[in-house]
């Protein structure tokens, strides 16, 4: 079992930065691929990044290519998105997810999700 808790969001300026986290609880934290999500009003949840299991591979949306990075401290039980140069199509829900397989892009691969985080970009 993994409860996932988000922080960080806000409201940001175009152009401007945020950096999410997501803590952990339970042991097997480092035994899950972690990503994120992300959803707007009326949207589906569309996936974002991932990073497998040691923090070395690392995997993104093409919308978030060159601007978001996806990080992970295992001795923290912790897991950051890095989010710069950002847009007002990035406002939305953000969340925090874990799944048994890397390279899982689709939600219904991951297993535990955190309540989310709301990022809100005005231009």
């Amino acid at each position: 079992q993994v409860q996932l808790v988000e922080s960080g969001g806000g409201l940001v300026q175009a152009g401007g930065s945020l950096r999410l986290s997501c803590a952990a609880s339970g042991r097997t934290f480092s035994a899950y691929t972690m990503g994120w999500f992300r959803q707007a009003p009326g949207k589906d949840r569309n996936f974002v990044a991932g990073v497998g299991r040691t923090g070395s591979s690392t995997y993104y949306a093409d919308s978030v290519k060159g601007r978001f990075t996806i990080s992970r401290d295992n001795a923290k039980n912790t897991v950051y998105l890095q989010m710069n140069n950002l847009k007002p199509e990035d406002t939305a829900v953000y969340y925090c997810a874990a799944a048994p397989r890397f390279g899982a892009t689709q939600a219904s691969e991951y297993n535990y999700w955190g309540q989310g985080t709301q990022v809100t970009v005005s231009s």
